[in-house]
């Protein structure tokens, strides 16, 4: 299949993107990596009359640790991400996720706003920016808006961008302390598209009770699921293997999947628990095996 025409655009600053999705939002599509949008329209699924590149737009591939914070630009791939030492330092939980979209290829082509702006509930990343309550940074020729990314994804591939706004940048709250992260999926292959998918990031007190505790799931419903049930029985406590299979069935009980051709609701409602008590197992042993985590740059 091939797409049907249209006219492509490539701004060379963010003004001028702003300005063309001011003008042809409503029938246009913006093109970051093309990992997602690529396949919709070869397969004519999407019909714009505009698509709008963003890859000659240098300032938003900006990577930058500040104090308390890490900013992601749009345009950053997942590949960059992963070989960033300021996302393992202040986000481990996106660090841990990486590895686990798609291939290679993907990863070197595929971008971090990319993946959140298309809101897929079965992909890592909008669920572990759900998790770690992350800022999205939308812009448009009438300014920008900070939307918390719990607000951010509304439905399945459903997000609270208007036609004429872009995502522009994604700030994610530095990790601190004894910090660990872990992330564990099962797929039918290795690249595709999980059944169901946990991440967890942990932070330690001194006396290695759970201070904090943030929990992704992925698969198990419409929206990008936060488990913030298992993670308020886990706060406090220690991470020892009873409150850990507590925590896997506060997950089983709190989740709504679906059945398709690829597995049944009860299944991947019994995986997602599965996989949220090992990954919260390993990203305590990761806790404890890095050093201790600072805002700082």
């Amino acid at each position: 299949m091939k797409p049907v025409a249209f006219d492509l655009h490539q701004p060379g600053t963010l003004q001028h993107a702003l300005e063309l999705l001011a003008e042809h939002g409503a029938d246009g599509k913006v093109l970051a990596g093309g990992q997602s949008l690529m396949p919709l329209l070869n397969f004519r699924l999407s019909r714009p009359e505009h698509v709008i590149d963003l890859s000659k737009v240098a300032s938003l591939r900006a990577l930058r640790r500040t104090p308390g914070l890490l900013s992601v630009g749009a345009m950053v791939t997942y590949a960059q991400a992963q070989r960033s030492p300021a996302v393992s330092a202040t986000a481990p939980l996106v660090a841990a996720a990486l590895p686990h979209i798609g291939h290679q290829a993907i990863r070197n082509r595929g971008t971090i706003g990319g993946s959140v702006a298309h809101g897929d509930p079965a992909a890592e990343l909008p669920a572990v920016m759900v998790a770690l309550e992350a800022t999205v940074v939308a812009a448009s020729v009438r300014g920008s808006r900070m939307i918390p990314a719990a607000e951010f994804f509304k439905a399945n591939l459903v997000t609270a961008l208007a036609d004429d706004e872009l995502l522009t940048e994604v700030r994610v709250p530095a990790a601190t302390g004894i910090t660990g992260a872990a992330f564990e999926e099962v797929g039918r292959r290795h690249g595709d598209f999980a059944l169901a998918g946990a991440g967890a990031q942990v932070r330690l007190a001194a006396d290695g009770t759970i201070s904090e505790a943030r929990i992704a799931l992925t698969g198990v419903s419409p929206r990008p699921h936060r488990a913030r049930e298992a993670e308020r029985l886990l706060v406090g406590a220690r991470p020892e293997n009873a409150l850990l299979e507590e925590a896997a069935d506060a997950v089983r009980n709190a989740v709504a999947p679906i059945d398709d051709l690829h597995a049944t609701a009860d299944y991947r409602r019994d995986i997602a628990g599965t996989l949220t008590a090992r990954a919260v197992a390993d990203a305590v042993v990761h806790a404890t095996a890095t050093p201790t985590l600072e805002a700082t740059p």
